[in-house]
């Protein structure tokens, strides 16, 4: 009885650390998401705009430059 009482207590235990394990790792991989997912975005803003004034400077060299 007290063998069955502290296994039934050590799978518990063992759960529970399991659960605050898996809860720390994914709250870390929803940052690390979230990070990068922003990252993105500023990259492909960045890259459009980068085009953007790219095929402006290149009208505008054309149209003065020829």
């Amino acid at each position: 009885m007290l063998m069955f009482l502290l296994l039934k207590f050590l799978l518990l235990r063992l759960l529970l650390l399991m659960f605050h394990l898996l809860r720390f790792f994914l709250l870390r991989l929803l940052l690390l998401m979230f990070l990068l997912w922003r990252f993105f975005l500023l990259m492909f803003f960045l890259l459009k705009l980068f085009l953007l004034m790219f095929l402006l400077l290149r009208f505008f060299l054309w149209r003065f430059f020829l």
